[in-house]
C-alpha cells in the first residue's frame, strides 16, 4: 500500500469516528431525557382532576316505580229493583258508614207491607177463632164424659166429642202457624221496603270515605245488584310496587319508605311496607309489595304514579369516592390514588360496595388522600400528573403570571 492510499484510509477513519462522536453527543441527552421520570413541573405531565377520599355513612337506596291504590273500596248496589228517586251523594263527596246514599221509588213495597199486614190480621183472627172452637169442643167433651158416666150418653157420642176436640186442636195449631207465616211475610216485606233506602256500609272499621265513581242518575230504573256508586278509602292510602328477586330479600314489613309523585314536585311522603307477596308473578318474575302511606288531608289519590325509595343497606363508616373515579384495567376495577406530593399516581385495585347516587364504597385496603376523577385514561401506575388549580402547578403559575 502506497502513501497516498494510506492517507486516504486514515482520513476516512478519522471522519467516521468524528461522525460517531457527534451522533453520540447529540442522542445521549435525548435518550436520558426520554427515560427520566416526569415531574409536576414537566410540561409533559398529565393534567387530571381529583377528588378527596371521604369516610362516613353510606346508604344503598333503590327507587321503584308504582301507583297508588285505595286500600279498601265498596260498590254500593241495591238489593231490589226500582227507579232511582234520589241520589244523596255525588262524585268526591264524603260518606260516613251507614249513611243513606240513594233512595228508590218505594210505592210498590209500601203496598206489599200493607197487604202482608192485613194478612197477618186475618191470621190472628183465625187463631182467635180456633182457640174459641177448641175451648167449646173441650167443654163439649167434658159434658159428654159426665153423661157417659151416668149412662145417659152412648160410647159413640163420647168418641165423636173426642174426635171433634182433636180436630179443633189441630185447627188451632194451623192457625198459629198461619200467624207465624204472616208475621214472617210482613217482616220480609218490611226488609224489602228498607232496601229502597240504600246505605253505604263496610265491615272493616268506621270512619269516612269518598265517592270515587257514580254509575247512574236519578230517574233511572235499575235491577237488583246494579252498581250505583263506588266508595273508596283514602286515609291511609296504599302504594303498590313490584320488585325483582335481586331486591326481594332485602325488603321486610314495617320497613320505612319515602315516596314522591309528580303531582307534588319536591315533596316527600312517608310510608312503610305493609305486605310483601309470598309469590312471584310468572309473567314478570316480580313480587307485589304494598306500602301504607298516611294521607290525612287526602291529597294523594288512587291512580297517581309514584316513586318509592327504600334504604336497602347502610354502612356507618365507609370509604367513599365519586363513582367516576372507578377505572377498569385488564378487567380489574381500581382507582388512581394521588401521591402525597401530588406529582404522580399509583394504581390500586379495589372492590365496590354500596352505591348512593354518584358515590360508591370501596372495600379492601383502606385508602386516603385523593383519587383521579378525570383523565384516568391517560395515566398508568407511576405516571406524572399535574392538578390544574393546585398551588405550584403549571396552570396555577400561568394564572399567577397573567397581568
Amino acid at each position: 500500500m502506497d502513501v497516498t492510499v494510506r492517507q486516504k484510509f486514515f482520513l476516512i477513519t478519522v471522519l467516521l469516528v468524528a461522525v460517531a462522536v457527534v451522533a453520540w453527543l447529540y442522542l445521549e441527552p435525548l435518550q436520558n431525557k426520554a427515560h427520566a421520570p416526569r415531574t409536576a413541573t414537566d410540561p409533559q405531565a398529565i393534567p387530571v382532576e381529583v377528588a378527596r377520599i371521604q369516610r362516613g355513612a353510606l346508604e344503598q337506596r333503590r327507587t321503584f316505580s308504582g301507583a297508588l291504590e285505595a286500600p279498601a273500596q265498596v260498590v254500593v248496589a241495591p238489593k231490589v229493583s226500582g227507579r232511582v228517586e234520589r241520589l244523596a251523594v255525588n262524585l268526591a263527596d264524603t260518606v260516613s258508614r251507614g249513611q243513606v246514599v240513594a233512595e228508590l221509588d218505594n210505592d210498590e213495597y209500601v203496598q206489599v207491607v200493607a197487604q202482608t199486614r192485613a194478612e197477618l190480621a186475618v191470621s190472628r183472627a183465625n187463631l182467635t177463632e180456633a182457640r174459641s172452637a177448641l175451648e167449646i169442643s173441650s167443654r163439649e167433651l167434658e159434658r159428654i164424659t159426665r153423661l157417659r158416666e151416668r149412662g145417659v150418653a152412648s160410647e159413640s157420642n163420647l168418641d165423636s166429642a173426642r174426635a171433634n176436640r182433636l180436630a179443633r186442636q189441630a185447627q188451632l195449631e194451623v192457625a198459629r202457624a198461619g200467624v207465624t207465616r204472616a208475621e214472617a211475610t210482613l217482616e220480609t216485606a218490611r226488609i224489602r221496603l228498607s232496601y229502597t233506602r240504600i246505605r253505604a256500609d263496610w265491615s272493616n272499621g268506621g270512619g269516612s270515605r269518598v265517592v270515587a265513581e257514580r254509575y247512574v242518575d236519578e230517574g233511572q230504573t235499575v235491577a237488583a245488584n246494579t252498581p250505583l256508586l263506588r266508595i273508596v278509602k283514602l286515609d291511609p292510602i296504599s302504594a303498590i310496587i313490584f320488585v325483582t328477586e335481586q331486591d326481594y330479600a332485602r325488603l321486610q314489613p314495617n320497613q320505612a319508605v319515602s315516596l314522591n309523585t309528580d303531582a307534588y314536585p319536591g315533596e316527600t311522603f312517608a310510608g312503610r311496607i305493609e305486605r310483601i307477596a309470598p309469590v312471584f308473578r310468572e309473567a314478570t318474575r316480580q313480587a307485589r309489595v304494598e306500602i301504607t302511606v298516611a294521607n290525612p288531608d287526602r291529597r294523594l289519590k288512587p291512580g297517581m304514579f309514584i316513586r318509592a325509595t327504600v334504604v336497602l343497606d347502610r354502612v356507618a363508616d365507609a370509604v367513599i369516592v365519586p363513582e367516576q373515579a372507578l377505572t377498569t384495567r385488564s378487567d380489574r376495577t381500581g382507582v388512581f390514588v394521588v401521591s402525597d406530593d401530588g406529582r404522580s399516581v399509583s394504581w390500586r385495585e379495589v372492590r365496590v360496595g354500596l352505591r348512593e347516587g354518584n358515590r360508591v364504597q370501596l372495600l379492601g385496603e383502606p385508602l386516603s388522600g385523593q383519587v383521579v376523577t378525570l383523565g384516568q385514561q391517560l395515566v398508568e401506575d407511576g405516571t406524572a400528573i399535574t392538578i390544574p388549580g393546585e398551588p405550584g402547578s403549571p396552570a396555577a403559575r400561568q394564572e399567577a403570571d397573567r397581568p
